[in-house]
């Protein structure tokens, strides 16, 4: 047994492995309780009592080197596997990127990160709403049509309880809790009972914006609305405004911008005219100041409001609106880079 052992040792010594896969097979070879070293201690219970003691010490030590070989090689092939990452730092980030932001949270960041630079802050409010700050308190009269059963989904049969069809509601809620002046944008997904198409869906979302001060012009919100387009579309950007009408702005608007797929020359995403809406706008009305506690004799403000899915359908070339919510992950590893 002894010289079984000792040739056993010197096995042990020179083995190589060129992996890990390797390194454990020899470790089931010599180690596991079928392996080699293994069977050497079923058998010294059988050894003479008088050379019980050499045996054992040399048994022990050939234990000893076969866990130490092992180990050995192990951390050969672990040094190389971490030899990219200074150390082995399981907390740095990936060198490859894991996953990708949603396009609607990219362009949703973009906005707020525009109009953060002019001073904007972000509130938020509930998707689910009652009548008083989705509609009444935005001066909708009782037999508008946006508060009839095919555009807005009630909540069960109680018409007072709502999801909410626009973020104008924050609005409301914000003027409600702060005095002038405000200037902030509201964020979030809004719902509508329309028909899912490529142009269209029951949910999307929605970035508002509200300021309130003394002598707040319509001058005011069109230079605001510029920086937008130009920090958003590009330098060369151009905007125009229509007349248009919303029960809680007056004047109001409808901003469109030149198309940057075409450069103006037409195109089907612009149907042809070189122009494409992408927001509401207009002064807040004064029966929506004074609805929420604000006096407008001494302040005035104005209002806008953009769908977030149309800004990134523009930006991104994108014509199938359906796209955002289909989690197509052919769709969404395009945004990989995107911040």
């Amino acid at each position: 047994m002894v010289e079984r052992i000792e040739r056993l040792i010197t096995e042990i010594g020179a083995i190589k492995a060129v992996n890990l896969d390797e390194v454990e097979q020899l470790r089931l070879k010599y180690l596991s309780k079928k392996g080699l070293v293994s069977v050497l201690f079923d058998e010294f219970k059988t050894v003479p009592a008088e050379i019980k003691r050499e045996v054992g010490q040399k048994l022990n030590g050939l234990k000893t080197s076969a866990l130490q070989k092992i180990e050995q090689l192990k951390a050969e092939f672990e040094h190389e596997d971490n030899a990219g990452f200074a150390g082995g730092d399981l907390t740095r980030p990936s060198l490859k990127p894991l996953g990708a932001r949603h396009p609607i949270s990219v362009v949703r960041k973009q906005i707020i990160d525009i109009f953060a630079r002019i001073g904007f802050t972000v509130a938020v409010g509930p998707e689910i709403e009652d009548d008083w700050h989705n509609f009444s308190a935005l001066n909708f009269t009782p037999d508008h049509p946006a508060r009839d059963m095919q555009d807005t989904f009630f909540i069960a049969t109680n018409p007072d309880i709502l999801l909410r069809t626009h973020t104008s509601s924050v609005q409301i809620r914000t003027m409600e809790s702060s005095q002038p002046p405000i200037r902030m944008i509201f964020p979030g997904r809004v719902f509508r009972n329309e028909a899912i198409s490529a142009r269209a869906h029951c949910i999307f979302h929605q970035v508002e914006g509200l300021y309130i001060d003394k002598n707040v012009s319509f001058a005011d919100l069109k230079q605001t609305l510029m920086y937008f387009a130009k920090e958003m579309f590009g330098e060369n950007t151009e905007i125009r405004l229509r007349p248009s009408y919303f029960p809680f702005t007056e004047p109001s608007g409808e901003m469109d911008v030149s198309c940057n797929i075409c450069g103006g020359a037409g195109c089907n995403i612009c149907k042809y005219t070189g122009w494409v809406e992408i927001l509401g706008c207009g002064m807040v009305d004064p029966n929506a100041l004074e609805n929420s506690g604000i006096s407008s004799r001494e302040y005035t403000g104005f209002a806008f409001g953009m769908g977030i899915e149309r800004i990134t359908m523009l930006k991104y070339q994108i014509k199938d609106l359906r796209l955002f919510f289909e989690n197509d992950v052919r769709f969404l590893r395009q945004f990989t880079g995107a911040m």
